[in-house]
């Protein structure tokens, strides 16, 4: 609770500083005059006539070294939160970029038992931050298509029962990372009655310090099941758009426009993104070509290669039925 409070009192101050610098900048903007057809400047206040553009400067330059200062203490004070879980953030260290991360021979004989139980590499993935960065894959005119603005808000809903918690953060600080401040309402953890002690209140109270208000976690009272599971999730999601994923995933730039702009289009579409493979024993991100996801008769999931018209039109960046 501690450092909760030096948290929000050091945002508070950050919000003080910001507030004091926009309203310096108002009391001292010029005012701009035409006379014939030439334009000239006049201070509104005659105390600070004088006033020089290398004034003006220096000042901003020193409210922004503040802001630097605050912003870099706020995020020591978030980045300890994780260390006392025993995990990393930032966009450096091992698995940045996607690539393959390792371990020493000593570290490859603890991971075995984690690796056994998950079915992953559990421990390697508390080497790997939470922030860590990952390749773009998108095709390139899919980089270059533009948005509307009034796109709806989506709710993120991820279903997870004995899953390892730095999997599950990092898909949260992936999701937050990736998806725009404006279009992502929460984010909300569905534990379908979890055995794991560290998914009760480590896991909570990190994302209650971490991300307030933003991330909510629901806990199932007995095993749903993952569909009824998904179902509690949309029960507690306010955003007029809800996406449902798996705990075990990590997010790119640009993946939520594309999807909401198609909804908005015609909300009766259910829309399934681009998604690439995160290998199980090195976190290494592997590229899958352009497919659409569908079952067959016995209902495993399979990739489906993109109709004839589809690859005739030409254009990457267009939707597969």
């Amino acid at each position: 609770m501690a450092s909760l409070r030096r948290v929000k009192v050091l945002l508070v101050l950050n919000l003080i500083a910001v507030a004091g610098f926009v309203l310096f900048l108002a009391k001292c903007r010029p005012i701009t005059t035409k006379s014939g057809d030439s334009f000239h400047d006049i201070h509104p206040r005659a105390e600070v006539a004088n006033l020089t553009a290398h004034g003006i400067s220096s000042i901003q330059d020193a409210v922004l070294k503040r802001l630097s200062l605050l912003e870099d203490i706020v995020y020591r004070q978030l980045n300890g939160l994780s260390k006392s879980l025993g995990l990393i953030e930032g966009y450096g260290g091992r698995g940045k970029g996607g690539l393959p991360a390792t371990l020493s021979p000593e570290e490859e004989e603890k991971a075995k038992g984690p690796h056994e139980k998950y079915g992953y590499n559990s421990y390697l993935s508390e080497k790997i931050s939470l922030d860590r960065s990952i390749p773009d894959y998108r095709p390139t005119k899919c980089k270059e298509l533009k948005y509307g603005k009034d796109l709806p808000q989506i709710s993120i809903i991820f279903i997870f029962v004995n899953e390892a918690l730095s999997v599950i953060l990092r898909s949260v600080h992936s999701a937050v990372n990736h998806t725009p401040a404006a279009l992502l309402k929460e984010i909300i953890l569905v534990d379908d009655n979890s055995d794991e002690e560290e998914l009760k209140a480590p896991l909570e109270e990190y994302v209650n310090k971490r991300y307030p208000g933003l991330v909510k976690v629901v806990r199932n009272q007995k095993r749903e099941g993952l569909i009824r599971a998904r179902i509690e999730g949309w029960k507690a999601a306010t955003g007029q758009v809800t996406g449902f994923f798996d705990a075990h995933v990590e997010f790119t730039a640009g993946w939520a426009e594309p999807v909401l702009s198609r909804i908005q289009e015609n909300r009766k579409r259910v829309i399934l993104p681009s998604i690439d493979n995160i290998k199980q024993d090195n976190f290494e991100v592997q590229r899958y070509e352009n497919s659409a996801h569908g079952y067959s008769w016995e209902l495993w999931c399979m990739y489906i290669s993109p109709p004839k018209d589809w690859w005739d039109a030409g254009d990457p960046s267009l939707p597969i039925r």
